[in-house]
């Protein structure tokens, strides 16, 4: 079993917790992920790793409450223990040869897009971070992301804090003004990835898209991660979850997508349900 250490509120609907794991923290890389389960009976959960800490052997991460699942994970407290705990897996973020790049996060995909900018920073990348969120009381790792960026770009739907508008708006803005980037990288909502896509395309800038929000299982064996790249049948978990943007067939994740969301909403109610008893 594996101890929390920490546990935070970021905002309404997503928490922080800081698991013990060793194992996963000697070796685990950004843009990896790793597998848990709550509790014995509980469901398997595929969350990317949003930090680590080899010195402490422990390993962060960062999830949103929408379903029985991820409901269950946030009612256990510091001192408690998580069941299973399983990573590294997937592939992590392909960083070699970078000298500046745009780190585009959306929403709760800020908590993969920062370790990805973190480590960037540390090889010495110039990196340039475009965040965005609904409103200002949903906005994450805000002095995180200011700590490891050349430039930090905060856009909220509603222009409650930062600038008002879209990612995509500001990353085009930058392109436009002379900015050159080697790559692109863009984690959060498939729309939001998806026109990200639209912009870069427009301007021939590699970009890199993280297709973790379509995993379940974790292992390839579910198919719920199923994508089309490049024409070609391809799985989010072990093919991924990095992929060529250009090359993703986003109408059809999105589809596929849109088809759990029930099921996680009566879930989500039937836990709450139990936790109050």
């Amino acid at each position: 079993m594996y101890k929390i250490v920490r546990k935070e509120s970021l905002n309404p609907t997503v928490s922080l917790m800081e698991v013990e794991a060793p194992l996963v923290a000697r070796k685990c890389e950004p843009g990896q992920f790793i597998i848990l389960r709550a509790t014995e009976d509980g469901e398997r959960i595929p969350l990317t790793i949003a930090g680590y800490d080899r010195e402490k052997g422990t390993i962060t991460i960062i999830f949103q409450i929408v379903g029985g699942s991820t409901e269950v994970l946030n009612s256990l407290q510091e001192g408690e223990y998580i069941q299973d705990f399983v990573g590294p897996l997937g592939k992590a973020t392909e960083m070699d040869g970078l000298k500046k790049v745009a780190v585009v996060g959306g929403g709760v995909g800020c908590a993969i897009a920062y370790p990805v900018a973190k480590k960037l920073h540390e090889i010495g990348c110039e990196v340039h971070s475009i965040v965005g969120f609904r409103s200002e009381d949903l906005i994450i790792l805000e002095d995180e992301f200011k700590a490891v960026s050349d430039k930090y770009v905060l856009m909220t739907d509603d222009g409650s804090k930062g600038e008002k508008g879209l990612v995509t708006a500001a990353l085009e803005k930058l392109i436009e003004s002379g900015e050159q980037y080697d790559q692109v990288i863009t984690i959060g909502p498939l729309i939001m990835m998806k026109f990200v896509v639209a912009v870069t395309k427009k301007y021939n800038v590699k970009t890199v898209v993280s297709m973790n929000p379509i995993m379940v299982d974790g292992t390839g064996m579910c198919g719920g991660c199923r994508l089309t790249v490049g024409g070609k049948t391809m799985f989010a978990c072990v093919d991924g979850p990095d992929f060529d943007g250009f090359e993703v067939d986003f109408d059809e994740a999105m589809a596929r997508g849109a088809t759990y969301r029930p099921f996680e909403q009566k879930a989500r109610e039937e836990t709450c349900n139990l936790l109050k008893l």
